[in-house]
This record gives C-alpha cells, sequence and structure tokens, in this order.
C-alpha cells in the first residue's frame, strides 16, 4: 500500500510550476506532457513504434511504478529521469555534495522523486488507457481537468463536439442537483481515497467511462495533482480544486463556441461530497 508524506511540499497543490521559476513547469507535468504529447501524436498516424508503446504503457496501468519488471524502460520513466538530471544541472542541484553527505536531505530528495514517480506513472499509464483504439480524436486536451471532465460526463454528454456548433448563450451544465448520480458518485469516490492505491483504483474506472464517452482529460495537469495529493499537507488542496471544477457550470461563449466557467447556481461546498461517499 501506498502511504502519502507529510509536510514534504506545503505549497498549494494546484500550483502548476516550480516555484523557484514562475515560467517553468513543474518536472512532473513536464516529464508527462513530453511523453504524452509525442505519443499521442504518433498514435494518432498509426505510427507502429507509438502503437506499441502505448500499448505496453496502457498495461502497466494501475500498476506500482518499478513494482512489475515490464514496466522497466518505459519511456515516461525515462522522460522524467532525463528531465529531473537537466533540472539538476540547471539549478546547480547536482554539483552540491551535501545531498550525498546528509542522511535527512538523501530522504527528502528520494521522498520527493518517489512521489513523482508515482505520480508520472499514473497520469501516463492513464492516457494510454484513454486513448486506447481512439484515433480520430486526442484524449489528452489541456484545460480539461478531472472535475470539468467528469462534470460533462455526469451532464451524459459525450465528446466535445457540440462546443464547435454555433453558440446559444444556454446553460451547458445542468444543475448540480440532476446529474447522473452513479457518475457523481464514482467522483466523490475518488475524492475519499484514503491511499495511492485507491486512487488509482478509482482514477482507473473513471478514465473508461470517459473514453467511452470521448470525453479527454489534462494529462499535465492530472501529473501535478496527482504528486501533490501524496503529501498530506496539500491533498486538501487537490479535493477542492477537484470538488470545484466539478461545481462550476460551463456557459457557451456568444463569441467563439467555446465553454466558459461561472459558478453553479446549485453549487454545494466542495468538501460536502466526501459526507455522501459509499464504500
Amino acid at each position: 500500500m501506498t502511504t502519502t508524506t507529510q509536510g514534504t511540499k506545503p505549497a498549494s497543490a494546484v500550483q502548476e510550476r516550480d516555484t523557484n521559476d514562475p515560467h517553468r513547469q513543474s518536472v512532473p507535468r513536464s516529464a508527462a506532457l513530453r511523453t504524452v504529447n509525442r505519443l499521442q501524436s504518433g498514435y494518432r498516424r498509426d505510427n507502429p513504434a507509438a502503437v506499441a508503446a502505448v500499448a505496453r504503457l496502457r498495461r502497466e496501468a494501475g500498476r506500482d511504478v518499478y513494482a512489475s519488471p515490464s514496466s522497466w524502460g518505459l519511456d515516461v520513466l525515462a522522460d522524467l529521469t532525463e528531465l529531473r538530471e537537466q533540472r539538476r544541472q540547471e539549478d546547480q542541484e547536482g554539483n552540491d555534495p551535501s545531498r550525498y553527505l546528509s542522511r535527512e536531505i538523501r530522504r527528502r530528495h528520494e521522498t520527493r522523486e518517489e512521489r513523482e514517480d508515482r505520480a508520472v506513472h499514473l497520469a501516463v499509464t492513464l492516457w494510454a488507457l484513454h486513448q486506447q483504439s481512439l484515433r480520430d480524436e486526442p484524449m489528452h486536451v489541456p484545460g480539461w481537468s478531472l472535475g470539468r471532465a467528469v462534470r460533462r460526463l455526469a451532464d451524459g454528454k459525450r465528446g466535445l463536439k457540440d462546443l464547435t456548433r454555433p453558440p446559444t448563450n444556454s446553460p451547458a451544465s445542468r444543475p448540480v442537483a440532476d446529474v447522473n448520480s452513479p457518475i457523481r458518485t464514482r467522483f466523490v469516490r475518488i475524492g475519499t481515497s484514503v491511499d495511492f492505491d485507491m486512487l488509482s483504483r478509482r482514477l482507473r474506472e473513471v478514465v473508461v467511462l470517459l473514453r467511452n464517452a470521448r470525453i479527454p482529460l489534462d494529462y499535465g495537469l492530472l501529473a501535478d495533482q496527482l504528486n501533490y495529493w501524496q503529501d498530506e499537507a496539500s491533498q486538501g488542496d487537490v479535493r477542492r480544486s477537484w470538488g470545484r471544477d466539478f461545481h462550476r457550470a460551463y456557459i457557451t461563449s456568444a463569441t467563439d463556441g467555446d465553454e466558459e466557467a461561472t459558478p453553479d447556481a446549485a453549487v454545494q461546498a466542495p468538501d460536502a461530497l466526501a459526507d455522501e461517499a459509499v464504500e
């Protein structure tokens, strides 16, 4: 069973970039995007190497990183290791001998890297499961957070094609009280997961439903959130972010047909979802 860590990063769980450089993406997000963007492009073109790599990643969905020898050498782990080393050199961290001499510093580095490994591995393998057999549409789309995607699923909608139709100025989402109850219950169960293994299983179940409905996710954002979820100090921030996005009503824009997020008229406090979980 994978457990969370305490006090390793007290910053907001929904921040998207390194705190030292506001213009630089976090390592988990960058690594996930590097792998997903490359493979998604190749997979949709039916490139044999990309198809084989996605199939291999898909088989690892839900498994603990490095636990299975079949996961050794996966693209995502190689990308993460390469990116991590680049960041060390950029930050001159690799020239600091104290990280090898101090047991406490070594432990912090190892804890951080273990969290990043689990987060990126889960995010990318879930994307591979999500993209399975879909060549005409990408299942990684920036801006589609977990809460937003599940809300669209719970509203009984499929894909994103209706978002490109002429604007109607009509609500794109039903009041939250009227959404599909079983889907909402699955989402609540994600929010009440008590360890990373449970979270992985429940996310996998929802990703399969999203694939069937052709609703995408932002897997760079998900990798970031999964990384922070493993820190008890930040876990609540991740849950609140998911809950807020689920409770937003997305209204069709009068100018370009895109969805705009506005507060739901029937909004509940996001944390109230936890009281409705059914184990």
